[in-house]
């Protein structure tokens, strides 16, 4: 099988030593061309030249959930083809690697190499459905690209928390859940909107029904699968019936108030796969295929932990069957 091995050398949880044992374990069963990432979008870039080239069968990411998102939109530049388009197989490096573990890979980057070989052997491959978010027509944002998100997004509250996570990155901190949860507080302390939510989901009505609007949300967080992340090695279960057989989930939050805060993140810590966070202040939807975000005034947005600016309107796509990934 002609394959591209797409490596990110600044992935968290991998040395040099230890990312050419994994480049010549692959070699030994693929016809494997090896590429480093140089800049921030380079792993997509090489995706999308690997399929518009026609002839690689498998793109596999080496590095974290970044990673994985870039090569993702490079496979998908020209749309969702799963039939032609190169599978996708992963090899966590990350510090989370949500995508990853909820495919059911180890969450080690060797143990997950021999995984992927084994798969590789006996044919083991599934179509996976993906989000999508782009900008929303007649707003501000109309004209943002679209963008494919594997696991999760997020509008406000969490995406801040990103945020601040990437520029203490930038400052030279190493990306532990340590440093989450301090920035989860200092989000806290300084969000604005946190008494009285500025986001409005916006769901447009069936055949049968008038559309749904929601107003007044202080966060809101998009699920394509479950677990949403993991604190630790405890996953974290907004939406527990998220699942990348079906479309979208979303679980929101109408307050921010400390007592909210203290009652919703206990449930998330201590969520499972059969029960989620719930009350007066948590919406929450499943198998969503089409709705649109909006905020009163910009709020963060961030895309399978990748920050990616401020934002006042996101519609969202949940596209079934958009990926083969071998696992």
């Amino acid at each position: 099988m002609r394959a591209l091995l797409v490596v990110n050398p600044a992935a968290t949880t991998t040395s040099a030593r230890t990312r050419d044992v994994l480049t010549h374990a692959l070699a030994s069963d693929l016809k494997l061309e090896v590429a480093e990432t140089q800049y921030r979008g380079h792993a997509r870039d090489l995706a999308r030249q690997a399929t518009e080239g026609g002839e690689t069968e498998l793109v596999v990411a080496l590095g974290g959930d970044g990673t994985v998102n870039e090569v993702v939109n490079g496979l998908l530049a020209s749309g969702p083809d799963p039939e032609s388009h190169p599978r996708l197989a992963v090899v966590p490096g990350g510090s989370t690697n949500v995508f990853a573990r909820a495919l059911g890979l180890p969450n080690d980057v060797v143990e997950a190499t021999g995984a992927l070989l084994d798969a590789l052997r006996d044919g083991s491959e599934r179509t996976i459905g993906l989000g999508l978010a782009a900008g929303t027509p007649g707003t501000d944002d109309e004209g943002v690209p679209d963008r494919w998100f594997t696991f999760c997004a997020g509008f406000g509250f969490d995406a801040g928390v990103v945020g601040r996570v990437e520029q203490q990155r930038e400052r030279g901190k190493r990306s532990t859940h340590a440093l989450y949860v301090r920035q989860v507080v200092r989000q806290f302390l300084g969000e604005a909107n946190r008494r009285r939510g500025m986001i409005t989901l916006e769901r447009p009505g069936g055949t049968e029904g008038a559309a749904e609007i929601v107003e007044n949300l202080a966060l809101a967080i998009i699920c394509n699968t479950a677990p949403w992340s993991y604190l630790g090695n405890r996953p974290i279960y907004p939406s527990p019936d998220a699942s990348f057989d079906t479309a979208l989930d979303v679980f929101a939050l109408s307050k921010l108030s400390p007592a909210a805060v203290a009652r919703y993140a206990t449930q998330l810590l201590t969520s499972t796969p059969e029960r989620g966070p719930h009350g007066k202040h948590a919406l929450s939807h499943h198998d969503l295929t089409n709705f649109t975000l909006h905020s009163q005034v910009p709020l963060p947005f961030q895309m399978d932990g990748d920050h990616l600016g401020l934002r006042t309107s996101v519609t969202f796509t949940g596209v079934r069957r958009a990926l083969r990934v071998i696992v």
